[in-house]
């Protein structure tokens, strides 16, 4: 007999040889149905596995994620039968699950398109209804490496091949086709059912090696429902109509060219949204305490080596070196060793603590040029970065004191939903367990006084201390890390910061690092995408367009234009010989100007704007006076109202 602990603590017994399903069936036949696989003693396996000796047993459904993960995992063999099936000759390599999906790589000399989609997407679905049995068979890895050869299958005889003497060799068969594979699996291909899509299909290299062969990549989705499925498909078509890259240029807002790689050329408009927002951050933290330095780009080696960096960043630090002074320089991939210098200038005692320094820090770091991405991922960037020079018994203030006004940026920039990661110490990283500790320890009373609920987020700390970070959620779903606090206990003393202590002795401050926004050009990108360039009237680089029906009120059009400019609205003005309806049509659909001032002879008889906001039919008549004061009162950002 074997003793099952189940996750509520109940205990039951059976006969040893046991399987995960026979179990459920055991519990109810409903069960049973929705079981696709166990975890015993937190192991994944098949629910067809004979269970021999005692475990603690967690059965596994879709709506667990490593039910969902199953779906997805057999979704890719099954997508690799249903192509060579379809395309004789056809050679499998590996097919993992990635985060919303799967995908799997293909040798053929025949490109796949897209509009091989459909037939392998029936072809998929007929497997599917099949219901064939997933059946674990070991195999001698001779015989493996020989049967994988004689069907052609060279990748695979060569992973076979590259595994250790000892190793293990699995296939699982579904009906007659087979495929190199550690399990677990789900019980059979109709328990994957018909929630899946096949999304793209894009260029690789075996092993992800540019020397080796190119293979082609095709990727798919699957979730347990056809509602997931439906409501993944939308995030994406919204996800496209959001483009931070496609609207920046429809909105004439920045660019991008081959000749400066991850660096944004900023347009006029895209530069007053810039700005808006520096000078929005700027109120604000120094509302909150804050001193605004500025430090250099480039700055010598040696403070690299001292902070850490130069070992646990170079690869990603653009250096330069100045022959005649045998000097070697880096532009600054980060701000804290400049911040460390500021604070070093000077004797410092404990009541000038806490010492909160701002930067618009201009930044630089090597990114791949396949990683780069809009303003998403790019080589410069300008950080909100802030350093705290505090003592021991000031960190749960501060950070309480930082998240206040974290909370509150988000707000007035529209992310209301927030969730916070607690992440602890790296593998690789400086200090010793002591200092780790007792940083952990203080970061986390300072969370619990701050009132966050934490994600433990286990080794992803910086290299020199744990942090908190901050997870948005956007208007269609998506989360984005923006802004960051992380207690730092180790580069304070490695660059010989210090303070004069109440005993008259001296004392290594503690330096909170802390970002609300992280990198300007990255959140100004998810801003874009939030807000669908539908911006809310105070960010907006063109407030108010006054366009006219009618060349006989182009006089007015120009006067209001003044006087609202003069009341520090930013305003343009359509004078073009086009129909209004045209206007309207293309100053709303596609620059997305908030207010749209219409003026016809009546209204310049009258002195009056008709007032049209971005996505209402409805326009309301005004003098222009009263839409001055509505307007700049409206137009104030959310710190100035």
């Amino acid at each position: 007999m074997v003793n099952l602990t189940f996750p509520d603590g109940a205990v039951r017994q059976y006969d040893a040889g046991v399987t995960a399903m026979e179990v459920a069936k055991s519990i109810s036949k409903g069960l049973a149905k929705k079981v696709l696989a166990a975890k015993l003693d937190g192991a994944l396996v098949d629910a067809s596995l004979a269970i021999e000796t005692d475990h603690v047993i967690e059965l596994v459904t879709a709506q667990d994620p490593e039910g969902l993960e199953l779906i997805r995992h057999d979704c890719a063999h099954v997508l690799a039968e249903a192509v060579q099936e379809l395309f004789p000759g056809t050679q499998v390599t590996i097919g993992p699950v990635i985060e919303n999906g799967f995908y799997y790589d293909f040798y053929r000399e025949m490109p796949f398109s897209a509009d091989d989609f459909a037939a392998i997407e029936k072809k998929m679905a007929f497997i599917i209804n099949r219901n064939d049995k997933f059946e674990r068979l070991i195999m001698p890895r001779d015989e493996a490496i020989k049967t994988f050869k004689d069907m052609g299958e060279d990748f695979k005889a060569e992973l076979i091949e590259d595994l250790p003497e000892g190793e293990t060799i699995t296939v699982y068969k579904q009906g007659k086709w087979f495929d190199l594979c550690r399990g677990p699996h789900l019980p059979s291909t109709g328990k994957i059912g018909k929630a899946f899509k096949l999304m793209k299909v894009a260029g690789a290299y075996w092993r992800g090696d540019s020397s080796k062969t190119q293979l082609q990549r095709i990727y798919g989705t699957a979730w347990a429902t056809q509602e997931e499925l439906d409501a993944h498909l939308h995030q994406i078509a919204e996800a496209e109509k959001r483009d931070h890259r496609r609207l920046g240029r429809q909105l004439g807002l920045f660019h991008f060219q081959e000749e400066a790689q991850g660096q944004a050329f900023w347009h006029a408009h895209g530069w007053t949204l810039y700005r808006l927002l520096q000078e929005y951050m700027r109120r604000r933290q120094t509302e909150f305490g804050y001193e605004e330095i500025k430090t250099p780009m480039l700055m010598d080696r040696k403070f690299w080596e001292a902070s850490g960096h130069w070992d646990k960043y170079r690869e990603n630090m653009f250096i330069t070196t100045i022959d005649e002074e045998d000097k070697t320089l880096s532009l600054k991939p980060m701000n804290c060793p400049c911040h460390i210098q500021v604070f070093n200038q000077g004797q410092k005692s404990y009541r000038d603590l806490p010492l909160r320094l701002a930067e618009f820090g201009s930044c630089h770091r090597y990114e791949p040029s396949g990683a780069l991405h809009g303003l998403m991922r790019v080589r410069a960037f300008t950080q909100d970065d802030g350093h705290i020079f505090c003592r021991d018994d000031q960190i749960t203030d501060e950070v309480k004191g930082f998240t206040e006004l974290l909370k509150s940026v988000y707000a007035d920039l529209g992310f209301d939903d927030v969730m916070v990661k607690f992440s602890t110490r790296p593998e690789i990283r400086v200090g010793s367990d002591e200092v780790w500790d007792k940083a952990e320890a203080a970061l986390k009373i300072a969370a619990d006084a701050s009132g966050l609920d934490v994600e433990l987020n286990e080794g992803d700390g910086a290299f020199y201390g744990p942090k908190l970070d901050f997870v948005l959620r956007d208007a269609i779903g998506r989360e984005w890390q923006a802004g960051t606090i992380q207690a730092d206990f180790n580069l304070p003393e490695r660059l010989d910061a210090s303070y004069i202590g109440a005993d008259d002795s001296k004392h290594v401050p503690v330096m909170l690092h802390r970002a609300v926004l992280g990198s300007f050009e990255r959140f100004l990108g998810i801003l874009i995408e939030n807000y669908a360039g539908r911006f809310p009237l105070w960010l907006s680089p063109v407030q108010v367009v006054i366009a006219t029906i009618t060349s006989d009120a182009d006089d007015y059009a120009n006067e209001a234009a003044d006087k609202l400019r003069a009341a520090g609205l930013r305003v343009e003005t359509d004078l073009r010989n086009e129909k209004i309806n045209y206007k309207i049509r293309e100053l709303s659909a596609d620059r997305k100007i908030p207010v749209i001032a219409v003026i016809g002879r009546k209204e310049a008889e009258e002195g009056q704007l008709a007032l049209r906001r971005l996505g209402s039919r409805d326009q309301t008549i005004i003098s222009l006076d009263d839409a001055i004061i509505e307007l700049t009162q409206e137009a104030k950002a959310p710190d100035q109202r």
